[in-house]
């Protein structure tokens, strides 16, 4: 597999001319250029950014393969590998290919990293409707026209603000695809609790640790970052976030049970030690498992049944 540190060495070996700028290019794929007879691995230490029909052939990055379809964008960190199988185009497509030090400098250094769609896996692609990509090609083109005629010192600033402008719509783009998608993919909140309930059941058999969004992100066959975002965009919480509210809401039926002491329930939930459990438990609740219990069998006292149950 080819490692490619600098943008003029994936042009070379993509066979299309040497780039404008060492840090920074726009690829316009032409349709009828695509002959679909290479067969490319690589990874890079660039940004990638891509739009692309495929009629034929496939590209793999992440853990999983994308066929061709309609219209995706995908985004590909450095670093990632990327395979691209005997690729014919359906239409028109671009390729942006960005050196981390190309932001040096600009807002965009940061906020680039912010992006959690650079994590996700092809099949996770954004999916475009046709006014979508009428926006995204606009400011594709944009860039491109910057890039080719009019290097001044402003021709960086201008590129960087159509970049910007292109990572903020696809930001937008996916949280609509999130919404529009999940009468065919099922509601993934729910598969989420069904596999946290599941996975609580297996612990009382089996010796094993937390959930981790790993684990929950591998079983439901979505990436990690992906199923995050999916998440947020139906609760308001990330997964992390919901894990801990499902262990707590545990915790506190087996605190007011009384059958268990502390200890015991953090392990049956699958903490190393209690004092994570301890921490965690009063992040989420406002008191410890140890004041629970006392706030519990005080108002069970006071009225001859616990409030809890």
């Amino acid at each position: 597999m080819n490692h490619f540190k600098k943008i003029a060495d994936l042009h070379e070996a993509l066979g299309v001319k040497p780039p404008e700028h060492p840090l920074f290019s726009a690829i316009y794929g032409e349709q009828d250029k695509c002959t679909g007879s290479k067969e490319i691995e690589f990874s890079s230490a660039f940004y990638t950014i891509g739009f692309k029909k495929l009629k034929s052939g496939s590209m793999l990055y992440g853990k999983t393969k994308y066929d061709h379809d309609r219209g995706v964008m995908s985004f590909v960190k450095p670093q990632q590998k990327v395979i691209f199988k005997n690729v014919k185009l359906q239409e028109n497509g671009f390729l942006i290919l960005i050196q981390e030090d190309f932001l040096a400098g600009t807002a965009l250094y940061k906020e680039i990293k912010q992006y959690s769609y650079f994590d996700y896996e092809v099949n996770e692609a954004l999916h475009l409707s046709p006014g979508e990509e009428e926006i995204i090609w606009n400011l594709y083109f944009n860039i491109e026209k910057e890039y080719n005629n009019n290097t001044d010192e402003h021709s960086k600033a201008i590129i960087i603000s159509h970049l910007d402008a292109m990572l903020k719509y696809a930001q937008r783009f996916y949280n609509r695809q999130f919404i529009n998608r999940a009468p065919l993919t099922g509601s993934t909140l729910t598969k989420f609790n069904a596999l946290l309930a599941a996975n609580f059941e297996e612990r009382k058999t089996k010796n094993i640790g937390l959930p981790t969004v790993s684990f929950m992100a591998e079983n439901l066959h979505v990436s990690p970052r992906y199923l995050t975002d999916v998440l947020k965009q139906e609760t308001g919480k990330t997964a992390l976030e919901l894990i801990h509210l499902f262990l707590i809401g545990e915790a506190r039926n087996l605190l007011t049970a009384g059958e268990m002491n502390i200890s015991e329930i953090s392990y049956s939930l699958g903490f190393e030690n209690a004092t994570y459990f301890s921490r965690l438990f009063k992040k989420e609740v406002g008191v410890s498992p140890n004041k629970f219990n006392k706030q519990k069998n005080h108002a069970a006292d006071a009225t001859g049944a616990s409030p809890y149950h």
